[in-house]
């Protein structure tokens, strides 16, 4: 029996090595298969469809994608702090590895170049430059950075780097309550100095915060706005000239669809407009809260001095829209007397995710996110003409898949194809109704830590296999090759 078991076995081997080479070969030449399988349309969509010098690009952040959390002389970030409570993450995990791309970013430029896409939003981490917040510079960090600007620059792609992304570092909220004093201007005004004074030969496109919204207490929005003043004023006033840059800051913006076409509901979605990205542009460009909000909040909004009003007003250059969704929004009577108001209470409306029994659009794995490109249209379209048609950039626009999807069906993600042709529809149609939009990142380059959702959701146009942090590009990233392909003249 021994000797009738031998080739038996060795039968069954040779199969499951051919299994696994016929495997490989399909990941590895999954171009070839995606392209003899699936017909990439791109809607009429491409390069030339948008003006002459808008770029592509796609973002991460930091945290989300980075690793190396507690090494290299990184000091702690309050979500390094704010990841430990039992439960407070999905699935229980943490940014301490990500998907390292502190050791793989040679392979990650490598993808967007090969994908044709011309800039990559990154983000710095301000614990990993000053592990105290303050003072002592982290140089291991600084090198980081040189090295991935550097080569980002080699592979042709232009760095935008966004300066804080959520992750506060947690010495400066031991020390001074963080985002809540006003010490933190000055400290981030010196960290973002630093980097321009260090990376602003190379880095000609800056952000100052991503998403700088605060649901609690206005106080600590009104330090963001001027943090982000005060830094814009030392940008402008000792390095923009020579180095030739431009600043600005990131707000994500759902739009807000009345529900009927009564007064109240579209005061509702004005005041939800007003609330959200109003709180922070209406100052950038008009040096005062939106109306709406200081009828509501009273003496619990902060005011700004005069010689505040100067640095505040007219402190950008372009602004970042993060958008991804709409809802609709509706009255909800008059506002009741409360001991204990909050943010959303003030907002005084109902939020509403059907008419008539339809759906907004079909909700992606997240929750939170209806697909909606429509609203695109108008969220930029708003932004032209409430604000003076300023220069901006589309920062933020994706959608998740759940993070157990299967290699195959994670790879094929025709759902996101869909996604990203419908609403750039949608962008080039607001770019031809005049809106000055000069540029779109796809969210995400990769999957990542995606903050309290973990590890369970994916919005990477490039699969990340999260034990081995292998890289896979989805046939996304293909349709925005085959999008963004230069036709030859």
């Amino acid at each position: 029996m021994k000797n009738m078991r031998t080739p038996w076995l060795s039968f069954l081997l040779s199969v499951m090595v051919m299994i696994q080479c016929v495997a490989s070969a399909i990941v590895l030449n999954e171009a070839s298969v995606f392209s003899e399988t699936t017909h990439l349309d791109t809607g009429g969509l491409s390069r030339e469809s948008f003006p002459e010098g808008f770029l592509f690009g796609t973002a991460t952040s930091a945290y989300q994608v980075e690793g190396m959390a507690d090494k290299d002389g990184r000091g702690p970030s309050i979500w390094d702090e704010f990841i430990k409570t039992p439960g407070i993450i999905a699935d229980n995990s943490t940014g301490e590895v990500a998907v390292d791309q502190y050791h793989r970013y040679k392979e990650d430029i490598d993808i967007l170049a090969k994908h044709n896409f011309e800039a990559y939003r990154f983000s710095i981490s301000w614990s990993r430059i000053f592990p105290d917040g303050a003072g002592k510079v982290n140089w291991k960090g600084v090198a980081y950075y040189n090295r991935l600007i550097n080569y980002m620059l080699k592979k042709g792609i232009t760095p935008f780097a966004n300066l804080y992304h959520y992750d506060l570092p947690l010495a400066l909220e031991k020390k001074y309550q963080g985002l809540l004093s006003r010490n933190v201007v000055k400290d981030y005004a010196d960290y973002a100095e630093f980097c321009f004074k260090t990376f602003g030969d190379r880095v000609k496109n800056w952000m100052t915060f991503n998403e700088p919204r605060a649901p609690e207490p206005y106080i600590v929005a009104h330090n963001l706005i001027l943090a982000h003043a005060t830094a814009v004023q030392r940008y402008r006033e000792k390095y923009q000239e020579k180095q030739k840059g431009r600043i600005g800051i990131l707000l994500d913006f759902v739009w807000y669809e009345p529900l009927t076409r009564s007064k109240a509901d579209n005061y509702a979605a004005q005041r939800a407009r007003d609330f959200h990205v109003g709180w922070f542009i209406h100052p950038l460009v008009y040096g005062e809260y939106p109306k709406t909000m200081k009828n509501n909040v009273r003496d619990r909004l902060p005011t700004f001095s005069e010689e505040e009003v100067k640095m505040v007003k007219g402190s950008l250059d372009y602004v970042g829209i993060n958008q991804y969704t709409t809802y609709y929004m509706q009255d909800i009577g008059p506002r009741q007397p409360q001991k204990d108001l909050s943010y959303q209470q003030d907002w005084n409306v109902g939020y509403v995710y059907e008419k008539n029994g339809v759906p907004i659009g079909p909700l992606e794995y997240s929750g939170w996110l209806y697909n909606v490109p429509w609203g695109l249209r108008k969220a930029l379209l708003y932004i032209k003409e409430r604000y003076g048609n300023p220069t901006v950039i589309l920062a933020e626009n994706g959608m998740d898949d759940p993070g157990n999807v299967t290699f195959s069906k994670g790879l094929h993600d025709t759902t996101r194809i869909n996604y990203y042709k419908d609403y750039l529809l949608q962008l080039k149609q607001a770019v031809d109704d005049g809106a000055n939009v000069v540029g779109y990142f796809a969210w995400s380059l990769l999957d990542n830590f995606e903050w309290r959702l973990g590890y369970t959701s994916r919005f990477g146009i490039v699969y990340v296999d999260f034990k081995t942090l292998k890289r896979y590009p989805k046939m996304s990233a293909r349709w925005f090759k085959k999008m963004l392909t230069r036709k030859k003249h």
